[in-house]
């Protein structure tokens, strides 16, 4: 399969793969970054693989790795961090109570103070949608590791979003606003 088959075949999980370096990551800017360098790997690789679920897997291996790298490079201050950053892109265009956006801006806060490995278990499962299965394969260990993982990164999930990131408004403070 030549190199222009490959970028094609690399296209097609491009948003999967920058919806996981969002996850890991938290930064927009080193998510594209990461998409980017492990788009480059993957074209200058010799050896690609042929069937599709490995070929996949093999992308989002390529790009875990290119994540862990980068942790090093910077020595390991990466754990909350970012999502400030596309508060201010998308600032302009806050619309007061849009109830979509807070609950979006909600569970991007509660993911970024989860720990590295629960991102990284939650950005395969439920932000790239990979089975237990294929999880497991690219993380390097047994399915039920990742079932376990799972579990525990969901609770640690809803605990933040259940501790909160939204104060409620004192009632005196209410009334002095519609005045």
């Amino acid at each position: 399969m030549g190199a222009g088959a490959n970028g094609r075949r690399i296209e097609d999980y491009i948003p999967r793969l920058y919806g996981y370096a969002v996850s890991l990551s938290g930064d927009s800017s080193d998510a594209h970054d990461l998409v980017q360098e492990t788009a480059l790997k993957s074209l200058n690789a010799s050896r690609i693989p042929e069937d599709e679920p490995a070929f996949r897997a093999w992308l989002f291996v390529i790009l875990r790795n290119a994540w862990f790298d980068l942790v090093r490079r910077r020595g390991r201050r990466l754990e909350i961090q970012g999502y400030e950053s596309e508060y201010e892109e998308i600032g302009g265009e806050i619309w007061l109570h849009d109830d979509s956006l807070i609950s979006t801006l909600t569970v991007r806060f509660s993911l970024a103070r989860l720990s590295a490995d629960h991102r990284d278990v939650l950005g395969l499962v439920d932000v790239s949608g990979f089975s237990y299965s294929e999880a497991a394969d690219i993380l390097g260990v047994p399915a039920g590791t990742v079932t376990s993982r799972v579990a525990r990164a969901r609770n640690a999930l809803l605990k933040q979003l259940e501790s909160g990131n939204v104060v409620n408004f004192p009632e005196n403070a209410r009334q002095k606003a519609a005045r």
